[in-house]
């Protein structure tokens, strides 16, 4: 087996009614139910206009060579409908764009739920009208290589965070959680449960009803000094 140079065509795929369950939650509302430890870097930030608030798709993930893109290209052939590419760009350099307006033009042809590049991207004037989300580094008018090596559907580091093929993504305008597929129900019904809990906060917040006592017990925990005067007199 060429380890480094391979593509494995299949991967786990999750029921769609998974998926759509998910697109109902915010992606902050499913990281603090986990731990606040499956949000990716911000450094990967959302470039284009989606009409959905929350998108959520199966993970296809690309292993690249620094500013190549022959695997991308071949996920992109692979991916189908809901399926979310993500790339990882081995030492992470942003000399050169990995995506531009035609690729990404195709893959929301193939009506894919989106395309996370912890790597630049070009064309930023037709990125920003799509309606596929996508997410990346920054922009750079460099164009990649297509010389490989690499590999597809292996796991992978992307954003800081942990993703394995299948695994489920959620994205929106905060940015990108992870979930892996096997934690994906017990990550729902907790995910709900503080949905829930979130929106009643949002509602005491609004009529003046919020507890905030908690601040003060945790100050004191700490042994903070409170100081009833002015720092410069």
């Amino acid at each position: 087996m060429s380890i480094g140079n391979r593509v494995y065509l299949r991967k786990p795929e999750a029921p769609q009614e998974l998926l759509d369950a998910f697109a109902q939650i915010p992606a902050a509302n499913i990281a603090d139910s986990v731990g606040r430890l499956c949000a990716m870097h911000p450094r990967i930030r959302l470039m284009s206009s989606p009409d959905q608030p929350v998108s959520v798709g199966r993970a296809i993930t690309v292993k690249s060579r620094a500013g190549d893109n022959l695997m991308l290209h071949k996920a992109l052939n692979m991916a189908q409908e809901h399926d979310v590419i993500l790339v990882t760009n081995d030492t992470g350099e942003s000399y050169r764009a990995l995506m531009g307006e035609i690729m990404f033009t195709f893959a929301a042809y193939k009506k894919l739920a989106g395309i996370i590049l912890d790597a630049p991207l070009r064309d930023i004037d037709a990125v920003k009208k799509m309606k596929l989300p996508i997410y990346a580094q920054c922009t750079n008018p460099g164009g990649p290589y297509k010389d490989g090596t690499g590999e597809v559907n292996v796991p992978v580091s992307c954003g800081g965070i942990s993703v394995n093929p299948g695994d489920l993504v959620v994205m929106d305008a905060d940015g990108i959680v992870v979930v892996p597929l096997q934690d994906a129900d017990e990550t729902l019904r907790a995910a709900r449960a503080f949905q829930k809990q979130d929106a009643a906060k949002v509602v005491a917040a609004a009529t003046g009803q919020a507890k905030r006592g908690w601040v003060e017990n945790k100050l004191e925990e700490h042994g903070t000094e409170i100081i009833d005067a002015c720092y410069l007199k």
